[in-house]
């Protein structure tokens, strides 16, 4: 590369059913290629996985590059989060949503980024005394459907949630939502909103279809209370991302995002967060990411 560049590679060894383990070693032997050092970090947990983030970011490495899948990136950005060090992800668990986000869906991509010196700043959603995350906010149906697909042990991949979403409709009950922005005002009987730094959750859905990562604006998808069998008719549709075009859904754009009304549990990138009522911001530029996209 033409600068000296120290990177940190912290393998998350349980992601992917132990995937993410397996690969390490041709993983680090790939990066000592294009860095002119390399420290490797193996977390044990999800606490080891933030303590050894914060370590390297502390300590001043240019890039942290984390092997695993969303829930070892959403980690890593609390770390990275408004600092000197670009964070890369090497795709290895069950979504990698951020992975495909910054377009690192194989270790080749990000290995050339990497001797590019591809980099760029995307943005973060803040809750209100709470973490960072990098992709989609959500509560409602899909949170719930999240809380039940990180407790499935089988199928590994996208399946998962699409079981988690048949077997959520079967007690599928709308609440009254109050969704507040700078320009907006919505109240409504709701099913779930999701608040998008990026397109896609969930393996692959893209639930806010047209959101970027970096234009400093939220995009929020809420799907109005509907009878189960129209969303199952609409379901289909949210692989393809043309859900937005149903009349019982509602896009809207905004930099600050307010929910409350309901007692849903909010997710994002994949992770529990806490109940509703919150607020949550897009903080532009907070990330420097290594990446082949954009």
């Amino acid at each position: 590369m033409a600068t000296s560049t120290r990177v940190a590679l912290l393998v998350c060894p349980t992601s992917g059913k132990g995937r993410a383990g397996r690969v390490a070693g041709t993983v680090a032997a790939r990066l000592r290629d294009v860095a002119d050092r390399l420290d490797l970090h193996v977390a044990p947990s999800a606490a080891g996985t933030a303590e050894m983030a914060r370590k390297a970011v502390a300590d001043g490495v240019d890039v942290l590059v984390v092997l695993g899948g969303d829930g070892g990136a959403h980690l890593a950005v609390q770390a990275c989060a408004q600092s000197a060090t670009a964070l890369a992800v090497v795709p290895a668990g069950t979504g990698n949503d951020l992975a495909t986000a910054l377009g690192a869906t194989s270790l080749d991509a990000v290995v050339t980024a990497l001797r590019d010196g591809s980099r760029r700043a995307i943005d973060l959603g803040r809750v209100e005394n709470g973490p960072w995350f990098a992709t989609v906010l959500c509560a409602g149906f899909d949170s719930a459907v999240n809380e039940r697909a990180n407790s499935m042990r089988w199928p590994a991949g996208p399946r998962r949630y699409d079981l988690a979403i048949l077997a959520e409709l079967a007690t599928l009950r709308p609440q009254r939502l109050v969704v507040e922005t700078e320009d907006a005002l919505l109240e409504l009987d709701a099913l779930l909103v999701a608040v998008g730094n990026t397109t896609s959750y969930g393996g692959g859905i893209p639930v806010c279809p047209d959101a970027l990562p970096a234009d400093g604006l939220f995009d929020l998808t809420v799907v109005e209370a509907t009878p189960r069998r129209t969303l199952l008719r609409m379901l289909p549709t949210l692989r393809t991302g043309r859900h937005v075009e149903h009349p019982a859904v509602r896009t809207l754009r905004a930099r600050s995002v307010r929910l409350s009304g309901t007692s849903w549990v909010a997710y994002a990138d994949g992770e529990r967060m806490s109940e509703v009522p919150l607020t949550t911001t897009c903080v532009p530029g907070a990330l420097t990411v290594v990446s082949g996209a954009g």
